[in-house]
């Protein structure tokens, strides 16, 4: 018996091997293309929850060589989506590995000033962008779990509602919930620290 793919006659050890290089050629271009256009939302998501570049580095490697080891990635529907919550279920899965448990101070934001690059605004404005980055930062991650994942995903990441519930496996209602009431308690502790300037 003789097979006839791509115009060649091949007899059916090399019409079998001939098909399976094709699946590797375009699994690979899949692989390239979406290592290309989603490696720093991959890298951003791992960041926002490892809050450390070799990790979230290493944690991008990951998702992708897990994303290697899927058997058919032409079935996948939305890849961003996908992406994201593998990316997300590696970093949840190293930051738990690494038994990190930070205590966060939110009681002191002026502890900790960097030096800034000059630039138009004054000192005082520069120091008080950084304390208020700072104190932003610190509130971000002293919020409970499942308000702040949300958030991180939507507002830093800038995912959609239902990018954000398919990244985290929960419905659009509760990402918008949840997402609300984050930037409430957010708003409420950042007037509160305002308030507390001004005296």
């Amino acid at each position: 018996m003789v097979f006839i793919i791509e115009g060649k006659c091949l007899v059916p050890g090399e019409a079998i091997l001939s098909e399976i290089v094709t699946v590797a050629r375009s699994r690979d271009e899949i692989l390239e293309d979406l290592v290309r256009q989603h490696s720093q939302l991959v890298y951003r998501i791992a960041y926002a929850l490892l809050r450390s570049h070799h990790e979230a580095e290493d944690a991008t490697q990951e998702t992708f060589l897990r994303v290697l080891k899927h058997r058919s990635l032409d079935t996948v529907e939305n890849y961003k989506t996908w992406l994201a919550r593998i990316a997300w279920r590696v970093a949840v899965d190293r930051s738990q590995r690494r038994g990190r448990r930070r205590e966060i101070a939110i009681d002191d934001p002026e502890k900790f000033v960097e030096e800034k690059a000059s630039s138009d605004a004054s000192a005082h404005e520069v120091i008080l962008g950084t304390q208020v980055g700072g104190l932003l930062e610190r509130l971000i991650a002293a919020l409970p779990k499942k308000l702040r994942q949300p958030l991180i995903l939507s507002t830093l990441e800038q995912m959609s509602p239902p990018e954000v519930a398919a990244t985290l496996g929960i419905n659009e209602a509760a990402v918008r919930s949840r997402v609300f009431r984050a930037r409430q308690i957010l708003r409420e502790k950042l007037a509160g620290w305002v308030t507390n300037r001004q005296r």
